[in-house]
């Protein structure tokens, strides 16, 4: 069955700068995931902006980026470092020559350590802080940009850092990751407000991870209804000031009443015959289920702003590709208001807590070379975004 998809459909991929760039003075910088990998060098992406380009633009015309905060303004209040601004340029002037747009994401869950020393999201005083880079990020870089993304995913960005303990600051405090949403609501429709003043015409949103948690039994009833509530109702609440809604999928988390992921409870997830990557159980339909709830609840147009899968040996990436697409497509064919798709990840990167282990590129990357090798799913997915067609398959 082949899918075609209308004509100002977007597709794209996505990175986010602190898992490819070498750490430079955020928060995350020596930080030892659970394989011994050390947050530092990731994928040397500041060394490799011309090749990198190139690998973009060969993967889609639209690219999800963000720029390194603590790089780029290395005090509070500070002005751009200057080397560092020209570099970005001149890769962003690089990817707009190769007919590449932009969607610029302003906060993807590092800061720096002059923000976190003084208590970083924690306390409303902060929030000039980040406006005021926000605010000089659009005055040096909007001339390019064709999206904004203010936050992306504040659901878990504070469910990591205040609930789980698993992201900087490593705390346990339901209530302080409260006050960090409500931060960082204030904060993004602040800079709302001043996108939309000197950039009428460029659609600003937030992004949302969307996930499905699902009770296996009696016991993950409540933790999974409490998840729910908190991770996407309450979050997502606190930022409606938006031209879209941007929502990222990977999977759907079991209760029992423990999360069931194949990563930390892998024969679990086996016996109850789940499907899965390397990390979750593999739910594909669930991306629909997470699009249907949003729309009807807003109404605003959607962008799925990440979707992909944790997988080394690519073949299930393969089938993700189809999967998720003929998803999309059915909803747009539904009347749903979905203007565009971008794949996570465009090459392997630093996945976080969880170290460079974790795949998700469409290019792989090599952890000591760093050399990046085109996956047959880049080739899949490069057709799929050029031709905005697709040859689909049996469905898993």
């Amino acid at each position: 069955m082949k899918l075609s998809f209308p004509d100002n459909f977007i597709f794209g991929t996505s990175t986010s700068a602190a898992q490819i760039e070498t750490a430079f003075e955020h928060d995350w910088h020596g930080f030892e995931a659970r394989n011994g990998f050390v947050f530092d060098r990731t994928t040397d992406h500041e060394k490799r902006f011309k090749e990198d380009a190139e690998i973009i633009a060969s993967l889609a015309p639209n690219y999800r980026m963000g720029l390194m905060w603590s790089k780029l303004q290395r005090a509070p209040l500070g002005n751009f470092d200057q080397p560092t601004a020209q570099q970005y340029h001149h890769f962003i002037q690089d990817l707009k020559l190769k007919g590449v747009d932009i969607m610029m994401v302003l906060h993807h869950f590092t800061n720096p350590l002059w923000f976190s020393k003084i208590g970083g999201w924690e306390k409303v005083e902060n929030i000039k802080l980040w406006i005021d880079f926000a605010k000089k990020v659009v005055d040096e870089f909007g001339q390019y940009v064709s999206f904004w993304n203010t936050f992306n995913e504040p659901n878990v960005y504070a469910s990591y850092g205040w609930l789980t303990g698993f992201f900087p600051p490593f705390k346990i405090s339901p209530l302080m990751a409260g006050k960090v949403v409500n931060n960082m609501s204030r904060a993004h429709n602040v800079i709302y407000e001043y996108i939309k003043l000197k950039y009428p015409n460029q659609p600003v949103g937030i992004s949302h991870n969307a996930t499905i948690f699902s009770a296996e039994n009696l016991l993950g009833w409540f933790p999974a209804t409490l998840s729910d509530w908190w991770f996407m109702e309450y979050v997502p609440s606190k930022f409606l000031n938006v031209d879209f809604f941007g929502m990222s999928y990977y999977g759907r988390i079991p209760h029992d009443p423990f999360p069931l992921t194949y990563l930390e409870t892998p024969e679990k997830i086996k016996k109850l015959g789940l499907a899965h990557d390397d990390i979750w159980e593999y739910h594909p339909e669930g991306l629909r289920t997470c699009i249907d709830r949003y729309w009807n609840k807003y109404k605003k147009p959607i962008i799925i702003t990440e979707n992909g899968v944790c997988d080394e040996s690519d073949l299930l990436r393969l089938q993700a590709i189809q999967d998720y697409a003929h998803v999309v497509h059915g909803a747009i064919q539904e009347g749903i208001n979905i203007q565009g798709y971008y794949f996570w990840s465009t090459w392997d990167n630093f996945e976080w807590h969880l170290g460079p282990v974790m795949r998700f590129g469409l290019y792989e990357c090599d952890l000591k070379t760093m050399n990046r090798m085109r996956r047959p799913s880049g080739d899949l997915y490069a057709s799929l975004a050029y031709s905005r067609k697709i040859d689909v398959g049996d469905r898993v």
